[in-house]
C-alpha cells in the first residue's frame, strides 16, 4: 500500500500544533512523525523522507478497536507528545532516553517516586529539542488502527515498539528503555518542584 504520508503538503512544527486554535483536528486518525535530526543509533535506512527529514515513529487515536468511542482526539495526543513528560508519552520516553547524553537529562523517578520523566529541566530541554527537529503530519481516519498496522507492515517506523516487534530495532530500543528504568529506579527520587501533569 501507498503511505498516506508519502505526497504531504506540509508538515507542522510544535509551535503550529500548540497554537490556538490548533491546527489538529478534533477527531480520531493516525499521526506521523518526521525528525531533521535522528538520534544516534537509530536505523533509518528505508525510512519514509520528506524534504530531508526522516518518519521516524506513527501513533494513532484511539489506538485500538475497543478505544473507538475514546474521547481522545489526534488534538489532544499530538499536543501531549509536544508538551506533556516522558511518563505518559512513549515517544517523549525514547526519545529522552536516546538523547540523554546529548542533554545531560537521564530518566528519574520525580515527585512521590511513581513516576519517571526527564525532570521539569529535562522536558524543557526536550521541548526545546522536539521545536527544532520534530515535525507532525496526521489522517482523519475512523479506524486508524487498522491502518497503523498496515503501515507497520510496509514501512521501518523505528522508534515504534508495540505492534512493531517484527522489526529488529523494536527489540534493541526495547532493551535500551529497560536500561534507563532500571538505572531511574537505582538513583534517588528528585523532589521535582515543577511536574507536568
Amino acid at each position: 500500500m501507498e503511505s498516506p504520508f508519502s505526497n504531504l503538503q506540509h508538515l507542522y512544527s510544535r509551535k503550529e500544533v500548540l497554537s490556538n486554535p490548533s491546527p489538529v483536528p478534533k477527531a480520531h486518525g493516525l499521526y506521523a512523525w518526521f525528525f531533521r535530526e535522528v538520534p544516534d543509533g537509530v536505523p533509518v535506512e528505508g525510512c519514509l523522507t520528506l524534504e530531508g527529514l526522516t518518519l521516524l515513529y506513527i501513533g494513532s487515536s484511539p489506538d485500538k478497536k475497543g478505544k473507538a468511542d475514546s474521547a481522545q482526539t489526534l488534538q489532544q495526543r499530538v499536543r501531549y507528545h509536544f508538551q506533556g513528560n516522558a511518563d505518559g508519552s512513549t515517544l517523549r520516553r525514547s526519545l529522552g532516553i536516546l538523547l540523554a547524553q546529548k542533554s545531560g537529562f537521564p530518566l528519574r523517578r520525580v515527585g512521590s517516586g511513581k513516576r519517571m520523566t526527564l525532570t521539569s529541566k529535562g522536558e524543557r530541554w526536550l521541548d526545546a529539542w522536539m521545536e527544532e527537529n520534530a515535525f507532525i503530519a496526521w489522517v482523519e481516519h475512523a479506524e486508524p488502527w487498522t491502518l497503523e498496522h498496515e503501515l507497520f507492515q510496509t514501512l521501518p517506523l523505528p522508534l515504534n515498539i508495540q505492534g512493531n516487534k517484527h522489526r529488529p530495532f523494536a527489540a534493541v530500543l526495547t532493551g535500551i528503555r529497560e536500561k534507563a528504568i532500571a538505572k531511574a529506579k537505582e538513583l534517588p527520587v528528585v523532589l521535582d518542584t515543577e511536574l507536568r501533569s
